[in-house]
């Protein structure tokens, strides 16, 4: 018999946004998935049009924001997501948009 799976540890997903992802209601729209997913982290638009979003937890909920992100079912228009992913640094609280 085999116990429960140990805990996963968390990591960070930084993506950076782009397409029409300004003014839309984006990164309201990314901070109510990532709370619903238990992560923590921001969502912050960029000069240049982008909206980069950080966010921490266990991995498979991390995976799932990033599938909600390429999902074509956001506010505005996805057109690529750039993705890096690194140990989880300091720990954050809430998910805020900048």
């Amino acid at each position: 018999m085999t116990g429960p799976e140990p805990p996963q540890q968390p990591v960070r997903l930084s993506a950076w946004v782009h397409g029409h992802v300004q003014g839309v209601g984006f990164r309201w729209w990314t901070r109510a998935r990532a709370l619903e997913l238990g992560l923590t982290g921001f969502a912050s638009n960029r000069p240049d049009g982008r909206v980069h979003v950080v966010a921490q937890g266990p991995r498979a909920a991390c995976e799932r924001l990033l599938d909600l992100l390429q999902s074509g079912k956001t506010p505005g228009a996805v057109d690529n997501v750039v993705v890096d992913w690194a140990d989880a640094g300091a720990p954050m609280t809430g998910f805020h948009e900048r």
